[in-house]
């Protein structure tokens, strides 16, 4: 059966598009690599760690029971968008207080760098080294920047027992103090019913 001049070039256009969508969806939708692994879902206990802050001091992640967490990745120290998050962030401490909520931040950066960030920007709640990048790989929260390797801006709500209850995945720095705050409302009225 011969195929006419103007079927194959329908045929092939079609071939086309679907590459394009498909090559569109791998960059939209990118590959878990080996190294890395998927972001807990919610519902799932928050996996446990034990990480150096900006104080020398290891803080376990367990040692927060009873508490709400707002543990939150960003990629790295005293970059624009990392400041305008952090700052939100402890523009709000006493909100969170209000709330029984802790805000913990972790990036790849050492303890030395969030030590003179935090002195520097007068932040005082607790910001984590992850250097070895393990704590990043287990929250799916791995991100390649250039030859980099850096945590991805993803925040986590845990809730008094442990459990991951909200997720907020890419964030947009600008406006996500804002965001936790009411998240963390809709779900202490939840957990009151």
């Amino acid at each position: 059966m011969k195929l006419s001049f103007s079927s194959t070039l329908r045929a092939a256009s079609f071939l086309m598009s679907a590459l394009a969508a498909l090559a569109l969806l791998a960059f939209v939708y990118p590959t878990v690599h080996a190294d890395e692994q998927a972001v807990p879902a919610v519902g799932t206990v928050a996996p446990n760690f034990t990480l150096d802050s900006q104080e020398g001091k290891p803080i376990s992640l367990n040692s927060y029971r009873g508490k709400w967490v707002v543990l939150y990745f960003y990629p790295k120290d005293q970059t624009p968008g990392c400041t305008i998050e952090a700052h939100a962030f402890q523009r709000d401490q006493a909100q969170y207080d209000k709330r029984n909520a802790v805000v913990i931040g972790v990036s790849v950066d050492s303890v030395e760098s969030h030590k003179e960030w935090c002195a520097k920007d007068g932040m005082n709640f607790k910001m984590l080294s992850d250097a070895d990048k393990q704590v990043v790989a287990m929250y799916g929260s791995v991100m390649k920047f250039g030859t980099m390797t850096v945590a991805a801006r993803n925040t986590f709500l845990i809730n008094p027992n442990g459990t991951i209850v909200k997720e907020f995945i890419k964030v947009n720095p600008s406006g996500h103090s804002e965001q936790v705050l009411a998240a963390l409302d809709d779900l202490q009225k939840d957990a009151a019913k």
